[in-house]
């Protein structure tokens, strides 16, 4: 079995091609039978324009895509298949669904992780304890933080002797600066539950709750799994946790300015505005 996401790509590509292909295929063989049965060959149209076909057809780049498919609602590039294989990863951070088994898992109000172990009790992917994920510009959370999760899923689902090619296979779909890591956080910081509200039409599963344009706090929620203290737990277990992390931060960097080179001084000012602003929003929010 495949374990680079490259191949897994691959392979889903293929397959979904085909699909569209013999469906394409088919409505064009109804079409040339019932012309025949109703005497009407050369009067009605029997190709089918790739537009009209409704099932997937997946390009590796939106570059890609002909002027035939312009319309074509089901096209797919490999970024759209990537973010999905990023919605499937929250799904099993969340609990919702599972790597050992098909279908939905928690999907039931006030659902808990221990409800979740009743039906698998030895996951290949842990679950997140509380089903609140923060999203941050930086590592703040450690092994909470969704990027830390969604490597720790890449790592469980596809090995680690592939774990950094296949999180740089993600990087290069998802496009953007920096490493693998990087990116994928830039994602799920600023694209990921735009993309979530549209695939639910504005009835997200996942709540987000955000801070603001500074970016002070993000952090996503499961609707499934929500219980009567959220809310205290949010506030207390990460909103005050990231306000005490911007404050270390803003020493850090007030300090390393009294001592730094004067290369080094814009880059500190802008680092110290921008922490001074989140603390400033965060706590706006709590």
């Amino acid at each position: 079995m495949a374990r680079l996401i490259a191949d897994k790509y691959e392979q889903h590509k293929a397959e979904t091609n085909a699909r569209f292909d013999q469906l394409k295929a088919n409505e064009e063989e109804l079409n040339r039978i019932f012309a025949e049965i109703y005497d009407m060959v050369g009067e009605v149209p029997i190709e089918v324009e790739d537009k009209y076909v409704s099932v997937t057809r997946i390009f590796d780049t939106a570059e890609e895509i002909p002027e035939s498919f312009k319309g074509n609602k089901y096209v797919q590039t490999k970024r759209d298949v990537i973010k999905s294989l990023l919605s499937y990863a929250v799904g099993c951070m969340m609990g919702r669904y599972s790597l050992d088994e098909d279908g939905l898992i928690l999907a039931d109000q006030g659902a808990m992780r221990a409800d979740y172990l009743e039906r698998i009790p030895n996951p290949t992917f842990m679950p997140d304890d509380d089903a609140i994920i923060p999203i941050t510009d930086e590592d703040y959370f450690g092994d909470d933080d969704i990027v830390a999760h969604t490597v720790e899923f890449v790592r469980v689902a596809y090995g680690d002797e592939n774990l950094e090619e296949n999180l740089q296979f993600i990087a290069d779909a998802l496009g953007g600066r920096g490493s693998s890591r990087q990116v994928i956080r830039t994602y799920f910081l600023r694209e990921f539950y735009k993309d979530h509200c549209r695939t639910y039409k504005k009835r997200p599963i996942y709540w987000l709750f955000d801070s603001g344009r500074k970016n002070g706090f993000k952090a996503i929620t499961y609707l499934h799994r929500y219980t009567p203290d959220l809310l205290a737990r949010l506030r207390t277990d990460y909103v005050h946790e990231q306000q005490e992390r911007y404050r270390t931060q803003i020493s850090n960097t007030e300090t390393a300015l009294e001592t730094c080179a004067r290369s080094q001084r814009v880059g500190l000012q802008k680092r110290l505005r921008k922490l001074q602003d989140q603390l400033k929003e965060t706590s706006a929010y709590e």
